[in-house]
Formats: structure tokens, C-alpha cells, sequence
């Protein structure tokens, strides 16, 4: 009988010592949690403002946004029914017309005013009737001045790129790179880097580093990559590109 009575003592103590010991533990675990609920929140109000000031605030203030000095229609430049003094059987020739390699393979890159005097060179007859012609014409040609574009592809001088190898070597496409301008009718905004001076399109358009074209953004081992594809993986060396 004894044995009983104190088998169900130690059984009533035994439950309640399990009892407590079950809401310490919940206790603690509520304890715990709260910390780290009440600092995931605080976390994500700080990260989530961080990335949009980051991706979107930060680079609409780092980058300058400028006119070109004239417009230019490629469109309209590359069309045979409408110019038919650029020479080229096709769209690539025609391209290469005005953006030209020299007999040592350097690239000529935007051309000369004494180029576009072949065709534009009487300011008392031009060829259309757009504000961009007319200005072309009195402002330029008339002096001969050359018109001070804004390079969208001026790279820092300790690099070195080779378009020719590109497009005769590697047989590339211009819009390959650069997008098919040749539809275009307007030129797009030179966005200029604050800091560095340097166009955004030789960094790259998305700070974030996505891109959905080739021409979103120019990295180093988005040309690797392409080397890599092309069998030429001896061009991703440094000293390929930087001197």
C-alpha cells in the first residue's frame, strides 16, 4: 500500500516537474523569438530602402543626362530609297560607310565633318527639310566645325579595344555589341558618370548588373564569356585589353 501512495507521489511530482519544464522551454523559446522577429522586421526596413536608393535613387543622381548636339537619323542615312550616296550592298557595308577602318585596322569611329560634307555641303540647299539638317548645315559645314558629339564608347586610355578584330577576325555583327541602330531616328541621351566622366554604356546601363541585350552592359566577363564561346580563351588575359 505504501508503495502505491508513493509511486503516486513521485507520479504527481514527476508530472509537474515536466510540466514546469515544458513552460520554461516555451517561455525561453518565446523570449527568443521575439528578438528575432522584432529584428528580421528591423532588418528588411533597412535592406529594402537600402536596395532602392542603391539600384534606383543612387544611379538617376550619379548620372548627368545630355543632349547630343545635333540629331542624327540612321534610319534614314541607311535607307538606299532615300541616300543613295552610301555605298554598301548591305546593312553592315552600308554601316562601315561612315564608321570605317583604315588601312592599319584603327577604327575612324564618328565621322569627320569633311565626311558628311560629301553630301551636305551647300547650307543654301539642303537635302531635307529637318531642323537637325538645317542646323548641321549653318553651324557646321558652314565653317567647317566639327560637331562636338559625346561618346558614348570613350574608353579610359590605360584600355585598349580592337574593333577589327571584332568584325573582320571574329566576323561580328555591329548590333551584335551595340543594338540595331540602324532603325533609329533619334539618338539617345548621353548619360554621363558624375564621378568618372564616362558614359554609362561602357559600364553598363543596369547598376544591378541584369541585362536582357548584349549592349545593356559591356563587363569584362561578358567578353570572356564570349571568348570562351568563340574558342579564344587566350583573349580573356588582362594585358589583352588593358595596357
Amino acid at each position: 500500500m505504501e508503495n502505491k501512495v508513493h509511486s503516486s507521489e513521485n507520479s504527481g511530482k514527476d508530472f509537474t516537474l515536466s510540466a514546469l519544464l515544458d513552460r520554461l522551454l516555451s517561455y525561453v523559446a518565446e523570449l527568443v523569438s521575439k528578438p528575432l522577429q522584432s529584428g528580421l522586421i528591423y532588418f528588411l526596413a533597412g535592406l529594402l530602402p537600402a536596395l532602392f536608393i542603391g539600384w534606383m535613387l543612387f544611379p538617376m543622381a550619379l548620372y548627368s543626362r545630355q543632349m547630343q548636339p545635333i540629331n542624327f537619323s540612321h534610319a534614314l542615312h541607311l535607307d538606299p530609297e532615300v541616300v543613295d550616296t552610301i555605298e554598301g550592298d548591305t546593312e553592315q557595308e552600308r554601316c562601315l560607310y561612315c564608321h570605317a577602318f583604315l588601312d592599319d585596322g584603327t577604327f575612324v569611329g564618328i565621322p569627320r565633318i569633311d565626311s558628311c560634307m560629301e553630301c551636305h555641303d551647300d547650307p543654301d540647299n539642303p537635302l531635307g527639310e529637318t531642323l537637325a539638317e538645317e542646323k548641321l548645315l549653318k553651324e557646321y559645314v558652314a565653317y567647317e566645325r566639327e560637331i562636338p558629339w559625346l561618346v558614348y564608347s570613350r574608353q579610359p586610355d590605360n584600355v585598349y579595344f580592337s574593333h577589327i578584330a571584332m568584325v573582320k577576325m571574329g566576323e561580328m555583327a555591329c548590333e551584335t555589341c551595340h543594338g540595331d541602330h540602324a532603325k533609329t531616328d533619334q539618338l539617345p541621351l548621353y548619360r554621363k558618370n558624375r564621378l568618372t566622366g564616362y558614359s554609362i554604356n561602357i559600364w553598363g546601363k543596369n547598376i544591378s548588373g541584369y541585362k536582357t541585350n548584349t549592349w545593356d552592359r559591356m563587363k569584362m566577363d561578358d567578353c570572356a564569356d564570349c571568348h570562351t564561346e568563340k574558342g579564344v580563351e587566350e583573349n580573356n588575359a588582362c594585358f589583352v585589353c588593358h595596357k
